[in-house]
């Protein structure tokens, strides 16, 4: 990768299979359903940290065969985030720009969940074991995903989201291009994206080098 995200293809995958005690009744489910913690459903998707978003698009683009179905265009001509999806779900893949001073960083690592009755539920059970409300619950302008940000005790940002029922069904899907006036409205009901969205990533910076 252009900027030091390490990407790996394999061929082979060693299926999950649950252990007698976590059967599920159903058997198109992977495991019994226990109503415990915040309960995702699956990983979503990763936002990855760029200093240029341009040459990850191009990476992504011609190397992977990615299609971005949303971005962001800033003012100074640079784009600011792109939103890629390598089949009918909106997004795969995030990368947006670094504004820690790192290289080849996660931004957040995110997991779906059924509803965003669960996401609330999450939002309690994040205050009750003292895990940091980086900000949300809310609802993104981009994607319009329903969501909840914190910071898990190593650091590294984990977001729990849910996309309701927004797939990318169109063959000839045109990109949504969002202006950085637009984005400084903040997110879809008004929430002001803070300060720490835009610079904290995992691993950490230091200081000297921010």
């Amino acid at each position: 990768m252009p900027f030091g995200h390490l990407f790996e293809i394999y061929y082979d995958t060693v299926r999950y299979q649950a252990e007698a005690g976590e059967r599920p009744s159903l058997k198109n489910l992977a495991q019994r359903y226990h109503g415990r913690g915040a309960s995702p459903r699956r990983l979503d998707h990763l936002n990855l940290l760029a200093a240029d978003v341009s040459e990850f698009k191009r990476f992504m683009e011609n190397c992977l065969g990615s299609r971005v179905t949303e971005m962001i265009q800033l003012d100074n001509g640079r784009i600011g985030g792109c939103w890629f999806t390598i089949n009918n779900k909106t997004y795969d893949l995030a990368c947006t720009e670094e504004h820690g001073g790192g290289n080849g960083r996660l931004h957040h690592v995110t997991y779906a969940t059924d509803t965003r009755e669960d996401i609330l539920r999450a939002a309690d059970i994040f205050l009750e074991n003292g895990v940091h409300i980086e900000t949300g619950p809310h609802k993104h302008a981009i994607q319009g995903t329903f969501f909840l940000y914190v910071w898990e005790p190593a650091g590294n940002r984990v977001e729990l989201a849910n996309a309701g029922a927004r797939l990318i069904l169109a063959p000839d899907w045109q990109t949504i291009v969002w202006t950085e006036t637009e984005r400084k409205k903040g997110q879809a009901w008004g929430l002001k994206t803070i300060e720490t969205f835009h610079t904290h990533g995992t691993p950490p910076v230091p200081k000297n080098l921010q």
